[in-house]
């Protein structure tokens, strides 16, 4: 099993590039050897819904994708991210069946979060209900009848097939010490889903609840410390989240790059974008998009409401002719009294750049050279356009950016110049010692300009790049001391 290294990762689903791992490792292998140095392969595991992240079991990988041997595979020449739910169960998961059919006699009862239990009062007051974060407007709960006939509410964040989980329940804990020993045997990274909504406690938002939170954080580490595993907790909230995280030593995603990075390109403007990276942590994953969409929340604070009403009503205005074939709620969050606002923006980062070629080029080249270790994207490796027909098919937001390409699309992505170049650049950053080493940012006098430098001696590369015309220069010294341009 290859451990975690500075070198670029995908994120992909199993079947995204081809129709399965073997065919998906077979790809990777053939066009984009040296670019790509690690592998985020969401959800494996059978699922009942939510595109793999309302798990079933962890003891197989589906087998319309393959199995162990195809994972171990993969370890052997990519370090490895999987996904772990902390927070929820598929409802057909054994567990939840179990207590359906057995009720207050299963085992697994305390498992999950009986919503009127949660609540002091039996339910919550209309002051508890306005604090919580949550990202449905209606209550976090749904009811199920179990075999006795009882009909019970159980605490549901995200999607029908899923019921939250309580961590704090000797049965839940076994749950992932079971779960999380078996992932590890074949990565060196597990992503915590939903990770925050894990540490609810009744007058709370329940949302990244301290201290709980940190009680959450222990239990889930307990069996990855003994295995030497590290974990990456995905939290899609304010940038200041991320920074705490940072502080205990953590790794963390950049959630903020992606909005920042929209601004500088629509606006010509690098001051937001220089902030953001002489500030952020450096121990981390940098992303521009991910299987969900472009999230919004994340940035308040480092742009102004001005700002990022300035991005999304853009974006919104470039994917305006798709809301119609949404069948599914829009992604919204509510907290604390506030209300709602939009969570999510709905594009590939491509298509939200307007498909300029030039704009999104620099965008890469720029996550490449930030602070961390860049995440791409599988639509985004081969710059996507919105897939409209699948919108049209689902009615869910999200698959506009989740389309499954067959190895002629990629063969036919593969011939695009700016495609050519970015992985070119991929490779260079994958393989340049300087990238292990330390990074300046330099303020500029014009706020068009943005120039990183990374260095480790006797080896230095500079990033200049122009956000008001789209243009980039790199070079780099080589082991001898000679200056050469990237071109």
């Amino acid at each position: 099993m290859k451990k975690i290294t500075n070198q670029i990762m995908l994120i992909t689903y199993a079947d995204s590039m081809g129709s399965n791992l073997k065919e998906l490792y077979d790809i990777l292998d053939e066009y984009f050897e040296g670019a790509i140095g690690g592998v985020h392969i969401l959800p494996f595991y059978p699922s009942s819904g939510d595109r793999g992240f309302a798990v079933i079991n962890y003891d197989i990988v589906d087998p319309a994708f393959g199995d162990w041997e195809d994972i171990r595979r993969f370890s052997e020449k990519y370090y490895l991210m999987a996904d772990f739910m902390i927070n929820h169960a598929s409802i057909r998961s054994a567990e939840f069946q179990d207590y359906m059919k057995n009720g207050d006699a299963s085992r697994y009862k305390e498992m999950f979060i009986h919503w009127n239990e949660f609540w002091p009062n039996g339910e919550p007051t209309e002051e508890e209900m306005e604090a919580l974060y949550r990202r449905k407007l209606h209550g976090p709960y749904k009811e199920f009848t179990r075999d006795d006939g009882k009909v019970v509410k159980i605490w549901n964040t995200f999607f029908e097939e899923q019921v939250d989980i309580d961590p704090w329940s000797p049965v839940t804990q076994e749950y992932y010490e079971r779960n999380l020993g078996r992932i590890a045997d074949y990565v060196p990274l597990i992503r915590f889903d939903a990770f925050a909504y894990a540490s609810k406690k009744p007058g709370t938002s329940c949302f990244f609840v301290e201290p709980e939170v940190w009680d959450v954080l222990d239990i889930g580490m307990k069996p990855l410390r003994e295995r030497g595993t590290e974990m990456l907790p995905e939290i899609h909230e304010n940038y200041q989240i991320q920074l705490k995280m940072a502080e205990r030593g953590h790794w963390v995603y950049d959630f903020a790059l992606p909005m920042l990075m929209l601004h500088g390109l629509m606006t010509g403007r690098t001051d937001r974008l220089i902030h953001w990276m002489k500030i952020c942590p450096r121990k981390q994953f940098t992303t521009l998009d991910t299987h969900d969409g472009i999230g919004v929340v994340d940035v308040a604070g480092l742009l102004t409401d001005e700002e990022i009403d300035l991005v999304r009503d853009r974006v919104n205005q470039i994917t305006a002719d798709l809301q119609q074939y949404i069948k599914m709620p829009p992604g919204i969050v509510k907290m604390s009294g506030a209300k709602a606002r939009q969570y999510q923006l709905m594009s590939t980062y491509y298509s939200a750049l307007g498909g300029d070629d030039d704009a999104y080029l620099l965008a890469r080249v720029v996550q490449l050279y930030a602070p961390g270790i860049p995440q791409v994207y599988y639509v985004g490796l081969l710059a996507g356009e919105n897939d409209v027909e699948s919108l049209k098919q689902l009615g869910e937001p999200r698959s506009v950016n989740r389309h499954n390409y067959t190895r002629e699309e990629i063969e036919k992505r593969l011939k695009l110049p700016m495609i050519q170049k970015l992985l070119e650049i991929m490779r260079f950053r994958n393989t340049y010692p300087a990238f292990d080493g330390e990074i300046e940012i330099r303020e500029q006098p014009s706020n068009e300009w943005l120039v990183i430098t990374w260095r480790k001696q006797p080896y230095r590369t500079t990033l200049c790049a122009n956000f008001k015309t789209k243009t980039f220069m790199i070079t780099y010294v080589d082991e001898d001391g000679r200056e050469h341009t990237l071109e």
